[in-house]
């Protein structure tokens, strides 16, 4: 079934049947094609059938089956029998220039179906024996089902892994293809390298047979025909495929310094519209991928290993990376690109014994605790992991911003790794390399495993935006990666974590006293209270719940299949609800607990589930058990749950501590300063002689932000005062050297650039000009400000800077802007 579904308002349907059969291991062969804009080649999924993970429910009533009783079309090939001796080519069709890369050259001619139409070798057919929602019913076939969108599909085969040379070295049965799949995958971690050379060896062999598949809006379906359980269908299949240049797994455009690269941004999609998976978060798998670029671009990916090139014929080169512990698809990661990297200019011989990296291949594993996770070859069971306080790391830009990186960015890594694993202890991954990825970037950070994208907004100003980023984005390599929500409409238990763990890496990072440590801390909670109040005030109400599915929470239909609340609605890309509320809630735990008690704790919980995925339930009761019951004070899961996470608006627990708490001395002395600017607003023009001029503090960046905030709350600023407010915090763009460490701090030219829309200061026009150009992360709100002022000079500010920019953005913010301006 063809689920239409509208990408403003619905939720994002997981269609694959994971209770039935889940892939273990995806082996990806591709080539990178810009002249086209494609990705094209080969994936070779190995399966393990039955879900091993235990189901919280049989059914679900908002679930989307596939093709339930009702009958599928499916292509028919002609039997194929010629091998295929090895998917790894490299296409003739390579020129010279930078720019091209091996691949066919040839913009995608694929019919709307997702698939490329082959008479000669396909035929469709129809019968309502052939069910798409099986697991073993009767007489009709199994049916697997991936999460599958914009793809042209070309062929699926069985891959013959009998016909691999020295197979039946580490099998029983070496004539029985699924047995041979069933042995590899269950090889322990320790044998980990051989188990990925036989994947790849395995990846290469010979076809034994294509087999019918389908594809529509959402999946890709395939079957074998007269195979009925998921037993015994192949567990080795190949599937030859391209990307769309439209599609919305990644996107395809120019760096900063106007050269082409591609990288996934983190799309509501996810990855299945680069290639075919299983993206349900419980679909945990390890993969390898070897992907072709011209020699001109540097390949980063997810993987654990730092990988090299290896040069080709005609000016290609390979790039290699894999990864050894189970992780849902979706936290793959590529990017493409002329990246250049960015090095210390002195490298201590101390820095490299700190950050000596331990491969699981050279580690010498003494198990300092069980861990509750399957089996893979994990860093918290290495002792001398367990010590490293820095991993290796790298930072990779586009060649004009190598500068800023190195000024700004490259310093802060080692003590923000360093200040990560005092509270956290060891860092769940190997290596890090930071992207900075092309102004198109919709948000200012992403993480994935081994790899970090940055918006180039982070490096546009002093340590303490790059510093709080890259701290937010750090924590997110034990919560959001190495511990991961098992319904990921419970954005809370990554996003709340994170935003909660930045404030705590960032001071100790910056080795600040308790004193001030605590000081800024609650500045930063002033700010994120005033944003909570203005997003409830702003957002759907159902949008604002953090457990949306309450007791459904985790739950799937029989065959593993699911939503995902409000997934394809593009105003939830802008919220922070789930920051802010998550956020929140855990400070408002640490507080009732104590600081010490509470990060004692949450290493507690990190060693224990890492490597797996949670619901709120298990964080929540494993804390509560962890406080003596005369310090529990009426605290429960329930009452949790009901306050805190299935509510709407701003929780009662919060309105009372905001209500009863007291001004720390930081949000003190920027109330003073709003005070004194009011004042200097309401002067007449001409002054009595005796009048004192006003006497300004200096601020911190976070107050500054703070009295912004403030003065956007009058009704009025008058051009003097908006002068005077550009000339004393040093926002004008003359002062070149000041403007690098004030205006260009993104949250304050935000709150700058509102002021100057809201109070239509002219002069300053320019400001929001630049603004829109260079953060367009953000920028989608100042269009909303411009459009409605409905001013006329303010509107075609933002019609000109749409036009200048939409093809670079990204495709949802462009919709939204868009919708706004016509």
């Amino acid at each position: 079934m063809d689920i239409k579904l509208d990408p403003s308002r619905d939720d994002l349907p997981l269609m694959a049947n994971t209770s039935h059969i889940l892939v273990k291991h995806y082996v990806l062969d591709l080539d990178v094609d810009f002249e086209s804009q494609i990705i094209e080649g080969t994936i070779v999924l190995f399966f393990e059938s039955g879900n091993k993970f235990k189901k919280q429910s049989s059914s679900t009533e908002e679930t989307y089956p596939s093709e339930s009783n009702k009958a599928c079309k499916f292509r028919t090939p002609e039997p194929c029998h010629i091998p295929v001796t090895n998917t790894r080519t490299v296409s003739s069709k390579m020129g010279y220039n930078d720019f091209v890369i091996c691949g066919k050259g040839e913009k995608d001619t694929s019919g709307k179906d997702g698939n490329h139409d082959n008479q000669e070798q396909a035929s469709g057919i129809s019968s309502s024996k052939y069910c798409c929602d099986a697991g073993n019913h009767g007489s009709e076939d199994f049916l697997l089902v991936l999460d599958c969108c914009d793809l042209s599909v070309l062929k699926v085969e069985e891959v013959d892994v009998a016909a691999v040379p020295g197979i039946e070295k580490f099998t029983r049965s070496p004539k029985l293809r699924n047995q041979i799949v069933c042995e590899l995958v269950a090889l322990p971690a320790d044998r980990w390298r051989e188990q990925l050379d036989y994947y790849a060896r395995c990846s290469q062999a010979p076809g034994c047979g294509e087999l019918l598949f389908d594809i529509d809006t959402w999946s890709l379906q395939i079957r074998k025909t007269g195979v009925q359980t998921a037993t015994d269908f192949p567990h080795a299949i190949r599937i030859q495929y391209t990307t769309k240049p439209q599609g919305r797994s990644v996107t395809w455009t120019s760096d900063q310094s106007g050269r082409p690269c591609v990288y996934t941004m983190g799309s509501p999609i996810n990855n299945r519209a680069l290639f075919p998976c299983q993206e349900p978060p419980v679909a945990m798998s390890t993969w390898q991928a070897t992907v072709r670029a011209a020699a001109s671009f540097v390949v980063l990916m997810s993987g654990e290993n730092s990988a090299k090139p290896t040069q080709l014929r005609e000016g290609c080169s390979s790039w290699h990376y894999y990864v050894t512990m189970p992780m849902p698809a979706s936290t793959f990661t590529i990017a493409v690109g002329s990246w250049t990297e960015t090095k210390p200019e002195i490298c201590s011989s101390d820095d490299l014994a700190t950050e000596k990296s331990f491969s699981p291949f050279e580690a010498d594993f003494r198990y300092v605790g069980v861990c509750g996770h399957m089996e893979y070859p994990c860093r918290f069971q290495n002792a001398s992991a367990t010590t490293q306080e820095i991993i290796p790391h790298r930072v990779f830009a586009p060649v004009c911003l190598k500068g800023a990186c190195q000024e700004t960015l490259l310093p802060l890594i080692p003590p923000c790794l360093s200040a990560a694993h005092s509270v956290l202890g060891t860092h769940p991954f190997s290596r890090l390399d930071v992207l900075i990825v092309p102004a198109n970037f919709p948000s200012l950070g992403m993480a994935s495993p081994h790899l970090v994208f940055l918006s180039q907004s982070t490096l546009t100003g002093m340590s303490q935006f790059c510093g709080t980023r890259l701290c937010h984005e750090i924590a997110h390599a034990w919560f959001g990666l190495a511990i991961g929500a098992r319904d990921w409409t419970e954005e809370w238990l990554s996003e709340g974590f994170a935003t909660h763990l930045e404030d705590v890496f960032w001071a100790k990072a910056q080795q600040l006293a308790p004193h001030e440590a605590r000081e800024q801390r609650e500045l930063r909670a002033c700010l994120r209270w005033r944003r909570l109040q203005d997003e409830v005030r702003n957002s759907p109400e159902d949008m604002q719940v953090l457990r949306p599915n309450k007791e459904k929470t985790g739950h799937v239909s029989d065959s593993g299949s699911s939503v995902i609340k409000h997934g394809l609605n593009p105003d939830k890309v802008f919220m922070q609800v789930h920051y802010l509320k998550g956020y929140f809630l855990l400070r408002f735990l640490a507080r009732r607990l104590g600081d010490d008690t509470y990060f004692s704790f949450l290493r507690k919980f990190v060693h224990k589930f890492h490597g797996q995925l949670i619901l709120s339930q298990d964080f929540l009761q494993m804390l509560l058990e962890s406080i003596p019951e005369e310090r529990r004070l009426e605290l429960s899961v329930e009452n949790i749950f009901q306050d805190w996470l299935e509510s709407s608006g701003i929780p009662q627990p919060l309105q009372r501590e905001r209500l009863a708490g007291a001004e720390c001395g930081l949000v003190r002395q920027v109330s003073a300063e709003v005070a004194k600017w009011v004042r200097v607003n309401r002067r007449p023009r001409k002054r009595k002689r005796k009048e004192t001029e006003e006497v300004l503090e200096k601020l911190l960046p976070d107050q500054l932000v703070l009295l912004l905030e403030h003065l956007l709350e009058q009704r009025t600023l008058n051009p003097r005062t908006l002068q005077r407010l550009e000339r004393t915090y040093h926002l004008s763009e003359q002062d070149a050297e000041v403007t690098r460490n004030t205006l260009r701090i993104y949250t304050v030219r935000h709150r700058w650039c509102e002021l100057v829309v809201k109070h239509k200061y002219t002069e300053a026009y320019r400001h929001v000009e630049r603004f829109l150009q260079e953060d367009q992360a953000m920028g989608i709100y100042l269009y909303g400000e411009l459009m409605v002022s409905e001013d006329a000079r303010q509107q075609r500010l933002a019609r000109r800077c749409f036009e200048l920019s939409k093809e670079q953005m990204d495709r949802s913010s462009a919709e939204v802007v868009a919708e706004m301006l016509y």
